[in-house]
């Protein structure tokens, strides 16, 4: 394993000169932030002026101000650091996909299988810090076999690079010229250890373990082993990496967004090949679109079976993009990498190709018909899943309920199928060839005013959002009782009636109560429209 650590001594005071500038009288003054630690006001990260000055961390800040009465002060924020740190660690990403933010100020990167692309492990290290300069950023890294050893190397030493191939003693060697604070020790600890004499990892990895452990306890000792890389110690990425993956890298930024659509294009067939090589299919998709000046824009879709096809997912991510750049693509100097990746795949066989034989297989040719049917159902699901989102996309199932309202569940279309619902036979009203019941009901049964022959008979007429309706024909009535076992005790009977008006309008009526048998008088509602 090769690790790549960086140190950001100075996150919070970077994080606000690029905030916000000084003014001209206030620029040369050393700035740094405080917080309130043990119930004295204490400085936790000073600029490079303050600490030119003999301003230090953990200073109070009465004796800072003493020493410096200009001195520009600000609160720390310590959400507001964690959130800028985890946009570095994102934007990192774009050296390797295995990136983690080290808090409170420092990074790691598993640059392992990556560093080539960038002329080799020096030349990354220094392109990491150069760019983060670049944003404002104080920057210090160091590259070597662990993570603990190469967090030590870029907090404590001025080594910035462990070869490759190194052996075990050449790395002991190096972990032993390290001082104790590499160890995170709290301040009482690291005082008893000075007071014997104990100043470097050297000194403890020269003495008998066991007393040791008894004094620093096992996780003090778990960490000696990780920066001696006598243990591995693995770094938890913040996103995990995609096992099938494109990118692509330019000189100057994308600024133009047909360029951007085109390039994904070319990405989308980069990763069909992969895919295909490997007999899966996408079912999650991530682009992600590094910025020059470190920003970084993500986009996300899902599909609704396996896909690699690259032309649906050039559509699904032209959909998607289209979205972003309607809440306002900002650009800004250009992309300079995008890279696509499927976030999750599933098993994706070949279709089955035509034989050739001549022979007119019509079971065949049906299900082919059907086959291709579903392929585009659910590939307009997907647009509209990229366009809408995929929550908002919902295909009806139907449910083991006789109340109308209830016959039906909706759940997001691109998800799988209830397996109750593949089980079960279709209703009735399914059943019958012509639909008994609107596709759709309202949200909520709207009451109407309604003349009946005979008070357990149709309707005659009926008053609907101020239109008067005289029927022509209706059909009906369907009783339908609540379900005994799970009704509120005011629930009533219904009896619907499918009616047509003199000009064509057919509605789903029902009146509620039955007459001299529920306690209410009966009123009428319409359910849906046919």
């Amino acid at each position: 394993m090769r690790c790549l650590a960086v140190h950001l001594p100075r996150l919070s005071t970077d994080r606000l000169s690029r905030k916000s500038a000084p003014s001209p009288d206030e620029a040369e003054a050393p700035f740094a932030v405080w917080a309130k630690l043990g119930g004295a006001e204490r400085l936790t990260a000073v600029d490079v002026r303050a600490e030119a000055a003999g301003l230090v961390p953990g200073m109070a800040v009465a004796d800072a101000r003493a020493m410096r009465p200009a001195l520009r002060l600000a609160e720390a924020d310590l959400k507001a650091d964690a959130e800028l740190l985890g946009r570095i660690a994102d934007w990192c990403r774009r050296f390797t996909p295995l990136a983690a933010a080290d808090p409170p100020n420092g990074l790691l990167l598993d640059i392992s299988g990556a560093a080539h692309l960038f002329g080799g492990e020096a030349a990354l290290l220094a392109e990491v810090e150069r760019r983060l300069a670049t944003q404002g950023f104080a920057a210090r890294g160091a590259i070597a076999p662990g993570p603990a050893l190469a967090r030590a190397l870029a907090r404590f030493s001025r080594r910035r690079h462990v070869a490759e191939g190194a052996s075990g003693e050449e790395l002991e060697a190096i972990a032993a010229g390290l001082p104790i604070a590499a160890l995170d020790l709290d301040a009482a600890a690291r005082q008893r250890l000075d007071r014997a004499g104990l100043r470097s990892l050297g000194d403890l990895l020269a003495r008998p373990r066991a007393p040791l452990t008894a004094r620093l306890g096992e996780e003090a000792m778990a960490r000696l082993d990780a920066i001696a890389c006598r243990r591995r110690e693995p770094i938890s990425p913040r996103f995990e990496a995609p096992d099938f993956m494109a990118e692509r890298r330019f000189p100057e930024g994308l600024t133009r967004q047909e360029d951007i659509e085109r390039t994904l294009r070319g990405l989308a067939r980069e990763l069909c090949l992969l895919l295909e090589r490997h007999g899966v299919g996408a079912r999650e998709l991530e682009a992600v679109f590094y910025r020059v000046d470190g920003a970084v824009a993500h986009i996300e879709t899902g599909t609704s079976r396996p896909l690699r096809d690259p032309d649906t997912i050039a559509l699904l991510l032209r959909e998607r993009l289209a979205v972003l750049a309607e809440e306002g693509l900002d650009t800004g100097y250009g992309y300079d990498v995008l890279r696509l990746g499927a976030a999750r795949v599933e098993r994706c066989d070949a279709p089955q190709e035509d034989l050739g034989l001549g022979k007119i297989d019509l079971a065949g040719r049906e299900n082919a018909r059907e086959n291709a049917h579903d392929a585009r159902l659910d590939d307009l699901v997907d647009r509209l899943g990229a366009r809408l989102g995929p929550r908002r996309v919902l295909r009806a199932y139907p449910q083991a309920s006789h109340i109308p309202e209830l016959a039906v569940a909706l759940r997001p279309a691109s998800g799988p199928a209830p397996a109750a619902v593949e089980e079960a036979a279709p209703p009735p009203y399914l059943r019958a060839g012509v639909p008994a019941r609107p596709l759709r009901l309202f949200e909520r049964p709207e009451p109407i005013e309604a003349v009946a022959l005979t008070p357990d008979g149709p309707p005659l007429r009926f008053r609907w959002r101020r239109l008067l309706h005289e029927l022509a024909a209706y059909e009906g009535p369907e009783r339908i009782a609540p379900q005994w076992w799970s009704a509120p005790e005011n629930a009533a009977t219904r009896d619907y009636f499918y009616v047509e008006d003199r000009e064509g309008g057919r509605f789903w009526l029902f009146r509620e109560e039955l007459l001299g048998r529920e306690s209410r008088p009966p009123r009428w509602f319409v359910h849906g429209l046919f």
